[in-house]
């Protein structure tokens, strides 16, 4: 079966001011011109961020920026923060980790966080609205970085070590995902 859904207008603005579009006039801003000026996934992150009965507000010079203020680059960013860990550990990992070592604020939240990803993804799929997910990524990456931020993967400790790390890949998976999902790519190295 076909469902159509309606979606809000956008209204495209540079550095906070709307950018004056009249079709009448014929001045528009087409979406291949968004796309060439900030690129697919950020596009893409930007349409998806607002429920398709909310209007959007989509600031182009945000959707540029390589900080945390554009919340498409600050989830990759934290895949690919993971990535790098990942690769540059040589430590071995068995599925016989203990994951009671994992006492710390900022790892139990991160793992409440994780365990909310399959109701996200039921949310999306009976509201058919994307919304939901974006929103779960940007929080899955902003409690990964605060983690990071004040704990250490590697430590002297080679049993939290080994926790961490499987903690780590745990939000690389879900990020991953989720990224996949939204039709986005997950860069290993940025």
């Amino acid at each position: 079966s076909l469902s159509v859904l309606i979606v809000q207008l956008a209204t495209i603005s540079r550095n906070g001011k709307p950018v004056q579009m009249s079709t009448r006039k014929g001045e528009y801003i087409t979406l291949r011109e968004v796309l060439d000026e900030v690129g697919k996934d950020a596009a893409r992150f930007f349409f998806m961020s607002r429920r398709i009965s909310s209007h959007l507000d989509f600031d182009l010079e945000i959707a540029k920026k390589q900080t945390s203020e554009n919340p498409v680059y600050y989830v990759q960013y934290a895949h690919a923060r993971i990535c790098s860990i990942l690769r540059n550990n040589s430590m071995e990992c068995s599925r016989e980790v203990s994951l009671e070592r994992l006492s710390e604020k900022e790892e139990l939240f991160l793992i409440k966080k994780l365990l909310q990803f399959s109701y996200v993804l039921n949310i999306c799929l009976s509201t058919q609205d994307p919304y939901m997910l974006t929103v779960y990524l940007q929080e899955v990456a902003e409690s990964f970085h605060k983690f990071y931020d004040l704990h250490r993967v590697l430590t002297e400790d080679e049993e939290l070590s080994k926790a961490r790390m499987v903690l780590i890949e745990a939000v690389k998976i879900v990020l991953s995902t989720g990224l996949d999902l939204l039709g986005i790519s997950k860069p290993e190295k940025m």
